[in-house]
């Protein structure tokens, strides 16, 4: 059995498996080394030679549990033909939304459009650096796409003025949006995933009286379709300020928790396998910190399911030397 099931499935708590956030990508020199002649950031996630050899390049360094695939949350929109361009010290920015264009758009068109991340999915999932390794494959939550798609840009701290003002393309979008989402994840386990990962990177927006419409019901029916396909979910819905109500309604396999929460309460509160927590930052320290900081972690959870991973995404300074000596603390307790 590979590690991440171990946990998530068996509910074994006698080892910690690990993998990072964002660990295929700009912390490392030979991913910056490809980066350099590929400046088209999507363009780069649909070169499925080189984005499976990015996925594969942190496990060819590192004795991490698993291979995350080398994606973006925004292929979904792509697949359905809005805009998207990643600009440098910028970030993402999406063109006009079409809702039109995009109800015209039926399976096969977006399958084409994306094929070659399935394909990618496939060399990871064969190549021998895996050996008895997971194959993450993720999706962007309903909610996180929802904003992106209408914001057309990261709302950082805030959501534009009207974003709620035409409830009709809401809920019509949501509709598109879950239906491509099941798409995506279906293919993704079909060419090799083992594993699949919902972010809902931007589910701290919102008011509590809106979580239900936009967080838990679209979010569940996610979570259902991937149990149905006998494969763990893993739910990340990062700054939500209630995560248990959210496990009690969405019932994920797995939660990843991000750094601004307390452990321990989660431990209190949660009886799923619990993911992640570290804060990125702390790789920012040095090791004596580091081995502190990471080993409250797996102190608080060590009669619990629990898989080691960050808050959030790995950043782009981190020292590769931090970063193994963090694998080492948690390979070592």
């Amino acid at each position: 059995m590979k590690p991440l099931n171990k946990v998530i499935v068996n509910k074994d708590t006698s080892f910690n498996p690990i993998w990072i956030m964002r660990q295929a990508g700009r912390y490392l020199p030979e991913f910056r080394e490809i980066r350099k002649d590929n400046p088209n950031f999507i363009n780069l996630c649909l070169n499925d030679d080189l984005s499976s050899e990015i996925t594969l390049q942190p496990l060819k360094r590192f004795d991490l549990d698993a291979a995350i695939i080398f994606s973006d949350i925004l292929i979904l929109p792509y697949g359905l033909g809005q805009k998207v361009e990643f600009e440098k010290n910028f970030g993402p920015k999406l063109g006009e939304l079409n809702l039109n264009e995009i109800a015209k758009i039926d399976e096969i068109d977006f399958v084409k459009k994306i094929h070659r991340v399935y394909k990618a999915i496939t060399k990871v999932s064969l190549d021998p650096v895996l050996g008895n390794k997971n194959t993450i494959g993720f999706v962007g939550a309903p909610w996180t796409i929802l904003v992106y798609m209408i914001n057309q840009q990261s709302p950082k701290k805030n959501l534009k003025k009207d974003f709620f003002k035409d409830k009709f393309l809401i809920n019509k979008i949501l509709l598109i949006i879950e239906k491509f989402l099941k798409v995506h994840i279906k293919n993704q386990i079909e060419s090799g995933a083992d594993v699949i990962q919902i972010f809902d990177s931007w589910a701290g927006l919102l008011d509590e009286k809106d979580l239900p419409n936009y967080i838990y019901s679209p979010t569940l029916n996610l979570v259902n379709y991937v149990k149905s396909l006998n494969v763990p979910v893993i739910c990340f819905p990062r700054e939500i300020k209630n995560y248990k109500e959210f496990c009690d309604i969405v019932k994920p396999d797995a939660v990843s928790i991000d750094y601004n929460v307390d452990p321990k309460k989660i431990l209190k509160d949660i009886n799923i396998p619990i993911q992640g927590g570290l804060d990125p930052k702390i790789l920012l320290t040095d090791k004596d910190t580091l081995k502190k900081e990471a080993s409250k972690y797996l102190d608080i959870f060590k009669d619990h399911p629990y898989i080691f991973n960050l808050g959030h995404g790995v950043l782009p300074e981190t020292d590769l030397n931090m970063f193994e000596y963090l694998i080492k603390t948690v390979k070592n307790y």
